[in-house]
């Protein structure tokens, strides 16, 4: 593992003790959240040994201990991965800190100390996004895996309508098509500055080609608009509830359009 966090890490790390209360009141993030959630406990094997790379403060994976999944959670933020032993812990469940850049050699180290391999991963709210290479993401999970099992991988869509829109009522016509740039993209959290990589779905697929299939892409938020919508989408949850509703209906046919896309992997047997 490298000595110094990335500038990604940095950015997360710095806003880490207010990200629950910053990020958790929003009634966006929750519904594409339980879109998510819907889809790890309708496809992991009850009770299984789940991974989940850039998990922050550990909610998701929480949430996954709280109903009998064992989880080992992992980040680059020391700081997140402090918040989330904090949850964690006390259901059994574990985490430590680990970047998805260096996923091969955490793999290493893990099955070199006795570590057995996961029924499942998963990684939600695109902390893929803060990596440029896939594949050294692809190859450690392919090791951490066993054939057959699942990963359920969240990454930021390419092309969202929803945000196009705030955006530009917003005023940040500049913004509204970031999605559109290819290569690094410069991004701001707090203080910090980041960059990301808005990966194209040829792209994802190829990474993962070695070792992976792709079996189903699923939309999140393709009518619930992004973070960019708040506070005002969460003083209109009628209007929510009714985007939720249209989303059950469009999340797989235009799964395209998603502020998040979720792509489901299976590990070649």
């Amino acid at each position: 593992m490298t000595t110094s966090l990335r500038s990604s890490a940095l950015a997360f790390d710095a806003i880490a003790p207010g990200f629950d209360a910053r990020f958790g009141a929003w009634r966006s993030v929750a519904a594409q959240r339980n879109v998510v959630r819907a889809a790890l406990i309708e496809t992991f094997p009850v009770g299984g040994h789940i991974l989940e790379v850039g998990g922050g403060t550990g909610d998701d994976a929480s949430f996954l201990a709280e109903r009998g999944w064992n989880v080992l959670h992992t980040d680059p933020s020391p700081t997140m991965v402090s918040l989330a032993r904090n949850k964690l812990e006390p259901l059994g469940s574990y985490a430590e800190v680990a970047s998805a850049e260096e996923m091969d050699q955490f793999a290493s180290r893990y099955l070199s100390s006795g570590g057995r391999q996961f029924d499942g991963a998963f990684s939600n709210f695109a902390p893929l996004n803060c990596v440029s290479d896939l594949e050294p993401v692809a190859c450690g999970l392919a090791r951490l895996l066993k054939p057959g099992a699942i990963a359920m991988l969240v990454l930021f869509g390419t092309f969202c309508p929803s945000e196009i829109l705030v955006e530009i009522l917003h005023g940040r016509p500049g913004q509204a098509f970031r999605r559109g740039k290819r290569g690094e993209v410069r991004a701001r959290l707090g203080q910090s500055e980041f960059h990301v990589v808005y990966h194209r779905r040829t792209e994802i697929v190829h990474a993962f080609a070695p070792w992976f299939k792709l079996e189903r892409t699923l939309g999140v938020g393709v009518t619930v608009p992004p973070s960019a919508a708040e506070p005002w989408i969460s003083r209109h949850p009628g209007l929510l509830a009714a985007m939720e509703n249209i989303d059950k209906i469009v999340a797989r046919p235009m799964s395209i359009l998603g502020d998040h896309v979720l792509y489901q992997f299976r590990r070649s047997v």
